[in-house]
């Protein structure tokens, strides 16, 4: 982690990635790159949907290739880079045939490594398999939910699931949430865990250096007017006083309350519940 001097107070706090000796190029590849307006929180027709965001520095888009459809086909990395638009490092890699892609980088990988997605790759951080092949106990990243899909679990820094069973062609897998859950073994998964682990120890510092990533202050419900939230009102500080517990801005209710729909497609490939920190006993 990169520290700074204490020029003032949010400077003596503030702490970011250390990217020298590890990316190896600011000058993303032009063809994989496009422009886009982001949607910072807002529908179709303009209005808030989702609060404290808005604003941010503008973005390039990176085109990540999530489905690697390119199989037996071994790839070299040529460079380690830095996505805006993720936490995780992304490197380009050329194949053999000449093709070059973004692929999202697993922890320990450096240029000039080669990669492979086959179903007889070796079993490194890189290779691509299917969720059958890959041993118990190995960690995995940028899993499939259904063969053919693209990844889509375990795909922020520093994340990765762990294959802890194997059974009648499903695979069980321990999610970052500690989530264990079902997935066919025919999915494929990628070996490692997702690059900069660092990403969480960061500390912004101030309120600025947020607004350059998009983020919107925050404000308590109970310093609001009744007419703009359920929490406000009443002659100086008064508590929530609802009968059905803390609401959103919107009335729902919020902190702990469960959300998932009791049944939904998918609750019989859950094995085991996620930890519910609020909920735990001490």
């Amino acid at each position: 982690m990169k520290k700074y001097r204490p020029t003032t107070p949010s400077r003596r706090q503030m702490s970011t990635i250390e990217f020298k000796g590890i990316l190896t190029t600011n000058k993303p590849q032009k063809s994989l790159t496009w422009g886009r307006k982001r949607a910072v929180g807002r529908g179709s027709a303009g209005n808030l949907t989702t609060p404290h965001k808005g604003g941010g520095v503008k973005r390039l888009f990176r085109q990540i290739d999530f489905v690697y459809n390119k199989k037996d086909i071994p790839a070299k990395i040529a460079s380690v880079e830095y996505d805006p638009n993720r936490s995780g490092f992304i490197g380009l890699i050329n194949y053999a045939d000449g093709e070059k892609r973004y692929i999202l980088l697993p922890r320990g990988v450096n240029v000039g490594d080669t990669i492979m997605v086959s179903e007889n790759a070796p079993i490194k951080p890189g290779n691509r398999l299917p969720l059958s092949k890959i041993p118990v106990g190995t960690f995995v990243y940028n899993v499939e939910s259904r063969v053919g899909k693209g990844a889509v679990m375990a795909r922020s820094a520093g994340n990765y699931a762990q294959i802890i069973a194997q059974d009648s062609g499903m695979t069980h897998l321990r999610m970052p949430s500690a989530e264990v859950r079902k997935i066919s073994g025919n999915a494929w998964a990628s070996v490692g865990e997702v690059s900069n682990p660092d990403y969480r120890l960061q500390n912004i510092g101030k309120a600025g250096r947020n607004r350059k990533r998009g983020v919107r202050p925050t404000v308590r419900g109970t310093a609001m007017n009744p007419v703009d939230h359920p929490h406000g009102g009443g002659e100086g500080r008064q508590g929530i006083s609802l009968r059905l517990g803390p609401k959103t801005r919107q009335g729902r209710q919020a902190y702990g309350v469960k959300t998932r729909r009791p049944k939904k497609y998918s609750n019989i490939f859950i094995v085991e519940k996620r930890k519910n920190k609020r909920n735990t006993p001490k």
